[in-house]
């Protein structure tokens, strides 16, 4: 059985045992959370729609921490180089149960 949920502005394909990186999520680690479920599969078939009654429960495994943004700067005998870099903050999230 497996659950298509959204969280963050993406969809993300579950099954219960499942270890996600998702957008940052508010919570702490151990902290229970619920996310919004679009479909589910199951050995009937795949149900999708906003009458469905489903529920996906996760436990917040790790936060990720904000990196700060890098920038290398490079001047050799011509040319100029500059490199940017940016990490979004994250979440990793163990999902604990997918309820049909």
């Amino acid at each position: 059985m497996y659950a298509v949920i959204k969280t963050g502005g993406k969809q993300y394909k579950v099954a219960e045992g499942d270890e996600i990186f998702v957008e940052k999520l508010e919570g702490a680690e151990g902290d229970k959370v619920d996310f919004d479920v679009l479909a589910i599969a199951d050995d009937n078939g795949i149900k999708a729609g906003s009458d469905l009654k489903a529920k996906v429960s996760g436990e917040i495994v790790k936060q990720g921490r904000n990196k700060k943004i890098v920038v290398l700067k490079y001047k050799a005998k011509k040319g100029y180089r500059r490199k940017q870099g940016h990490r979004q903050p994250y979440t990793r999230v163990r999902i604990t149960a997918v309820n049909a």
